[in-house]
């Protein structure tokens, strides 16, 4: 039979249980202070909100310019309706920052539009240039974002970060091979007429037309053609196949075709070009050179007496 003492202790534990008494403490511990890059991130961490101040963009972002007028229309799409799509974002532990990979323009509409914070999918790991550039090739490429030249020179960023042809460059961005070949032909262009690209004030497909002529002085020429006359890309086509003909035509001297009589022609060659009376000179010699050769039976002379 259980002793009084032993029934003492077992009410005794209930009584300080039901009076709150314990020997233990079961109230909930708070959480530690997240750390700064977990801040907004949701249970999926792939996807949250951030405060715009923790967002920069990075500095070695294939495009370099945006206009004004389509950042002020951005953010108040951004005011009226939210913004639609996030941004992709890499974390920066020297900087405690958020380093935009794609989505620059919408960051900056939104911190235009006074948002405070700005929603975003977070790419973990470690990303090499060529993988990042890439992303943002491909972000700008789809959005056309990017200015002729500027894509230009991600372009050959991109050739040269990956030991790439221009073909490989066209099936890792999935464009046309010979979008790749006309955009890196800017880049052959001086610099004068590459601003003038990029200013907007000579189209990119004439530049690109341009760019086939060997001599700046030429190119630009006709440059100034484009802009003051407003000659269409056919145009300016044009031009330059009848310049690049006459080029060769120079090089290769002097090549003239003659007919005469009973369907025969005679072709006269020069590696330097000719003036009319050095060809006229050039039949005679050979004239006199055809009838020396000749032997008396075929010049039709009669044979000589035995």
């Amino acid at each position: 039979m259980a002793s009084i003492g032993d029934m003492l202790d077992r009410v005794g534990g209930n009584l300080d249980e039901s009076m709150g008494v314990r020997d233990t403490d079961l109230r909930p511990t708070l959480a530690p202070v997240p750390d700064t890059k977990d801040v907004g991130r949701r249970p999926l961490r792939s996807v949250g909100r951030v405060d715009v101040g923790q967002v920069v963009p990075d500095p070695d972002q294939p495009r370099a310019e945006f206009s004004d007028e389509a950042l002020d229309r951005l953010a108040a799409s951004i005011r009226d309706h939210g913004q639609l799509a996030p941004i992709r974002v890499r974390w920066a532990a020297a900087l405690g920052k958020w380093v935009i990979i794609v989505g620059e323009r919408r960051w900056r509409a939104t911190r235009r539009a006074g948002l405070a914070a700005i929603d975003c999918v977070f790419v973990d790991g470690d990303l090499s240039r060529g993988e990042l550039l890439s992303q943002q090739l491909i972000e700008n490429l789809l959005r056309e974002d990017l200015r002729p030249v500027e894509e230009a020179k991600a372009f050959r960023e991109l050739i040269d970060l990956n030991g790439w042809t221009g073909k490989q460059l066209a099936d890792a961005l999935r464009v046309p091979p010979s979008k790749v070949s006309r955009t890196l032909a800017l880049l052959d262009l001086p610099n004068d007429l590459q601003r003038r690209v990029e200013a907007g004030d000579l189209p990119a497909r004439a530049a690109y037309e341009i760019s086939k002529l060997a001599d700046d002085a030429e190119r630009r020429t006709l440059a100034d053609a484009v802009q003051d006359r407003g000659l269409t890309v056919e145009d300016t086509r044009d031009a330059v196949r009848h310049r690049r003909g006459r080029a060769a035509a120079k090089s290769r001297g002097t090549r003239q075709r003659l007919s005469v009589a009973g369907g025969i022609r005679v072709t006269v060659s020069a590696a330097r070009p000719l003036s009319e009376a050095e060809v006229e000179a050039a039949l005679v010699h050979a004239a006199e050179s055809v009838r020396t050769r000749m032997t008396p039976a075929a010049a039709g002379s009669p044979p000589d007496p035995d």
